[in-house]
């Protein structure tokens, strides 16, 4: 690839706000990576601290079935294990106690720990491991 267009596609990297680009050319691989500015990276923790903190703040909501749900307080993923190969946190029957991690979900490259504000028994896992998650959504039901 010509120097010429790997500063077009960095332009447009720049442009276009990006993070990465990979471009297949003639059977040849070129990835261009750069970090966001300063700026950047500051507004993004600012705006996010908030909604972690507010989960902390949020009441859990009783269903019907006399079960507590747990719900997402951030958009991210779902991690049932603190790894890869790892044993999951939590499985369906387990006994939890309040403040115990239940899972992580993964907001812009942070892992956000997310835990039990009650006690009781593990009764559902409303989601798959890697799923994306909005805010808002049931993530597991407690059994007082």
């Amino acid at each position: 690839m010509k120097e010429a267009d790997i500063r077009k596609y960095a332009e447009l990297m720049k442009e276009l706000e990006l993070t990465g680009l990979e471009i297949t050319e003639d059977n040849k691989v070129v990835r261009l990576e750069r970090t966001q500015p300063a700026a950047i990276r500051e507004s993004v923790v600012v705006q996010s601290a908030p909604a972690v903190s507010s989960s902390s703040e949020q009441s859990p909501k009783e269903t019907t079935d006399g079960c507590v749900s747990v719900k997402s307080p951030i958009v991210g993923v779902f991690y049932a294990a603190p790894a890869e190969n790892a044993e999951p946190f939590v499985s369906i029957g387990d006994k939890v106690e309040k403040g115990q991690v239940l899972c992580i979900i993964e907001a812009m490259k942070l892992m956000n720990e997310i835990t039990a504000e009650e006690s009781g028994t593990l009764e559902k896992i409303s989601v798959t491991n890697g799923q994306v998650v909005e805010y808002g959504t049931e993530l597991f039901r407690i059994r007082r």
